[in-house]
């Protein structure tokens, strides 16, 4: 005789009695140990935003964040691969939840994976009598949703209380953004805040002139997004620099409007000048240059100089980039992760470039003696993907974290300074 549940997933084999739980206050009385709990809904609910109808977002703690929605990115044999990265034990009793379809199509590869013992709750997470997990900061980091809500006034959680600006970052003219780009978008080139010769932040009161462009003001809610992320948080970690109190990030960028299905506009849109309001920089604390480097490097216990490079960056084997030469990492500092190349952070994204999972971020981080009770700063070769990083440590709640806005550009062009090649010994 099979069960009702059976009948409707059998590709499932269900826990022996006394494992089963149908709802989380069941499974919270469950040993750690003996099971795994697997959140296949969308990372931006995980993170901490509720979803529609619920009264509060997050997770059941310790679960594991696998979207179901990635299954359609990804052929068996990575499948396999980033379920393990994440993670994922083929042979745990493992539950999951997520809305029924998105269940049902994660549990069956799941299963030809050899994870026999499977289970779905149905209940809504926000039911859970317990303390859900999110970000500490996790409103700062908008989905797509949230982000066509406020451009269409609706109410919405954590709306901009003082009026928000939506902002394209790219490097170089707007040929992409003229085409297509999320509606009020307006356009800021990378080379208004960045220059030459190491490409560090642009001074003080060129700054102030671009925002000031934007329309920005400090009390103004900026929204930024990218065909490449890395740029937009270049932007966001200089727009806080400066001393804008509400700067947040569209989790995936472009891609994850465009995934999401909604309407785009062409041409370019231009903002009224405003005054900022409050001296520039108003955080000077969050960008850093040589000088706090060095010091970081001096007390490696309580500070951390962490290198968000490529592998092959971090122990020599190439600069990752045609315009720097020497090859290399800063002496003292620590592998922070990265992605396949200087263009590149897979490492600390999602199948849809999204963030990764905070507690993945912080497991490489302490192989690295890397803690958010210490000072970290980060770098890489001029910002940008220390920039992402530094992100995402901020809405993780980290609190004593800078960009270090040299990186290894500026730095292994003073032959003074100290740099290493090769695997250290830790």
């Amino acid at each position: 005789m099979f069960t009702a549940r059976q009948l409707l997933f059998p590709c499932i084999t269900l826990f022996s009695s006394q494992l089963m739980a149908t709802t989380f206050d069941d499974l919270a009385k469950l040993p750690d140990s003996d099971i795994q709990v697997i959140d296949c809904r969308s990372s931006n609910y995980y993170n901490g935003w509720p979803e529609a109808s619920q009264a509060r977002g997050g997770h059941f703690p310790d679960a594991i964040n696998f979207d179901s929605d990635w299954l359609s990115t990804l052929r068996p044999p990575h499948l396999e691969q980033l379920l393990q990265q994440s993670g994922v034990e083929f042979t745990k009793p493992t539950y999951l939840y997520c809305d029924s379809d998105k269940a049902t199509a994660l549990s069956e590869q799941l299963n030809k994976l050899g994870v026999a013992n499977l289970s779905i709750i149905t209940q809504p997470i926000s039911e859970y009598s317990g303390q859900l997990e999110r970000l500490e900061n996790f409103q700062h980091l908008v989905s797509p949703q949230w982000l066509k809500q406020a451009i269409s006034g609706e109410q919405a959680l954590y709306a901009p209380e003082k009026g928000f600006k939506i902002v394209e970052v790219a490097w170089g003219p707007p040929t992409k953004y003229l085409a297509s780009h999320i509606p009020t978008a307006l356009y800021l080139n990378t080379n208004n805040i960045e220059s030459e010769p190491w490409w560090n932040r642009v001074d003080d009161k060129k700054l102030a002139e671009t925002i000031k462009d934007l329309g920005i003001r400090f009390d103004t809610t900026v929204v930024l997004y990218g065909r490449d992320n890395t740029a937009a948080a270049r932007a966001a970690s200089i727009l806080m620099y400066a001393g804008v109190d509400d700067v947040r990030l569209l989790n995936g960028g472009w891609k994850s409007w465009v995934n999401a299905g909604y309407a785009s506009e062409p041409m370019l849109n231009k903002a009224n000048s405003v005054d900022f309001g409050r001296p520039i920089p108003s955080r000077p604390e969050l960008i850093i240059d040589v000088p706090e480097a060095r010091e970081i490097l001096d007390d490696p216990e309580h500070q951390s100089l962490v290198s968000i490079r490529s592998w092959e960056e971090y122990i020599g084997n190439t600069s990752g980039y045609k315009y720097i030469k020497p090859k290399g990492r800063i002496t003292g500092s620590k592998w922070g992760h990265a992605g396949s190349d200087a263009y590149h952070l897979e490492d600390f994204r999602n199948p849809d470039d999204t963030m990764i999972s905070a507690d993945i971020i912080e497991s490489f981080w302490q192989d690295w003696g890397i803690n958010q009770t210490q000072n970290v700063s980060f770098y890489c070769g001029t910002g940008w993907r220390a920039s992402e990083t530094f992100f995402y440590a901020y809405v993780m709640g980290w609190k004593n974290i800078s960009v270090f806005d040299g990186g290894w550009f500026e730095w292994s062009g003073d032959p003074a300074n100290p740099s290493s090649t090769g695997e250290p010994t830790q």
